[in-house]
């Protein structure tokens, strides 16, 4: 059975192998295509970050259900220091269902832009702590 110090590892490489399709694709030139091809990107390089900060979290002892409570938990215990822009990026996250709308996939889009260096502080975080 892997102890918990490598199972946060391996949740760490897949968040690290997701988001360097994010890191891909918003090296693009902006079109219809990239912007939506970046949303569902996004899409799972944020859930692969929020549950890697759930599973760090539980490791702690804190037990979290929701995105928005392991949000708060990280940001409590210094996992995160922008918990406005997190929360924000959980709002666009759960927009993503409604790209169809031009604004709405803009705006989403302008979140994904913001999520690599978020998780990449997430990241050195999780590496200088454990």
């Amino acid at each position: 059975m892997e102890t918990k110090k490598e199972e946060l590892a391996f949740h760490i490489s897949r968040l690290e192998r997701a988001l360097a399709t994010l890191d891909e694709i918003l090296e693009q030139p902006f079109s219809v295509i990239i912007r939506d091809a970046t949303i569902q990107r996004f899409e799972y390089c944020f859930e692969l970050s929020w549950k890697l900060l759930k599973k760090a979290l539980k490791i702690d002892g804190i037990d979290v259900n929701s995105p928005r409570q392991t949000i708060r938990a990280a940001f409590e215990t210094g996992y995160i220091d922008d918990i406005d822009i997190w929360f924000e990026m959980l709002e666009d996250r759960n927009m993503t269902s409604h790209t169809y709308d031009p604004d709405i996939a803009n705006q989403v889009y302008e979140s994904a832009n913001r999520l690599p260096e978020e998780i990449r502080k997430v990241l050195k975080i999780l590496a200088k702590s454990r």
